[in-house]
């Protein structure tokens, strides 16, 4: 596995066993890059630079892939341009890592057509966000999720209030969980009491994954499984890292990382994601400084913030 590779060979043979006991309980634990989605100047998709982007994370000992979530600006997407994100990230993921594609949406007959395209494309699961703006009641989540689910390809919950404005509450989380294809949940509520109920009460195969670069030590220590990153868009071996040590219970080391990282994780956040993340990886060279309306280019105090940490974590 790609996940483990990169520190095998360092690593003492009860370490080694622990990872692989993980994976093989919980295939989708591990450190996983939200990609954003690079766009020319004239709006159109960058596709040379998203090729470039898959191979760079898959070089720099990523986990697994997820195109097209909030990283990826997935609202302002239209559905041809979806199609052909995911036909990339597959063909140059190449079954070196897996893909997880963002197929979610508030209407839950679009989520299911998504979840069913992406499955064609030959992604490993889908990423299904909480449906936003309609606010469903417990039993309106579970339907939906299971409507998604009856695709028959895993799904993985994305759970976020604050995008969303609704959570979903732990109990109806591990009603939706006894679908044998809801597989795991991508926390982003912020709420780790939340995360360690969740983690308690899971079955045993189901993954708890961190939507938060600075919540994913605290959610491995509670027992949680790893992070879909923003951050590892520009630093993917560093989150790696950070995750490798964590699951193999190297705490002192994995504080380190984490405090480490703590500023850079910080920054990703002084304007709303992905904003200062593709500005990063503009001035890295990794895409354009071009997004899609409503989001745009951060103020002159942000870039001259972003790029103080970049030379702090000499990433120019």
């Amino acid at each position: 596995m790609v996940w483990m590779s990169t520190r095998e060979t360092r690593l003492g043979t009860r370490e080694v066993r622990t990872m692989y006991m993980i994976l093989k309980q919980r295939p989708y634990a591990g450190a996983w890059s939200a990609l954003i989605t690079p766009f020319e100047e004239s709006g159109h998709l960058d596709e040379h630079a998203l090729r470039h982007l898959v191979n760079f994370q898959i070089e720099k000992g990523i986990t697994g892939l997820v195109p097209l979530g909030t990283t990826g600006e997935s609202p302002t997407m239209k559905v041809a341009e979806d199609r052909r994100v995911i036909e990339i990230v597959v063909e140059e993921a190449r079954g070196r890592v897996r893909v997880v594609a963002g197929t979610g949406s508030n209407s839950t007959q679009e989520a299911v057509d998504y979840t069913e395209a992406a499955k064609k494309l030959g992604v490993d699961a889908c990423l299904v966000v909480t449906p936003y703006y309609n606010k469903p009641t417990p039993e309106g989540l579970k339907l939906h999720y299971k409507a998604v689910a009856d695709v028959g390809l895993p799904v993985i919950v994305y759970n976020i209030k604050g995008r969303c404005g609704i959570n979903i509450e732990t109990d109806t989380l591990m009603e939706m969980a006894k679908h044998p294809m809801i597989v795991g949940v991508k926390e982003a509520s912020g709420d780790i009491e939340q995360m360690k109920e969740v983690i308690k009460r899971r079955p045993v195969d189901f993954t708890v994954l961190s939507g938060d670069d600075n919540m994913t030590l605290p959610l491995m220590q509670s027992g949680g499984d790893g992070i879909i990153s923003v951050a590892a868009n520009i630093i993917p071996s560093d989150v790696a890292e950070l995750v490798r040590l964590a699951a193999t219970a190297d705490w002192k080391e994995a504080e380190k990382q984490n405090g480490r990282l703590a500023n850079l994780f910080k920054h990703m956040f002084i304007e709303t994601n992905p904003i200062p993340l593709k500005y990063c990886a503009y001035r890295m060279g990794l895409c354009k400084l071009a997004y899609r309306l409503p989001m745009c280019p951060p103020t002159e105090k942000s870039r001259e913030a972003l790029d103080t940490m970049l030379d702090e974590y000499k990433l120019l």
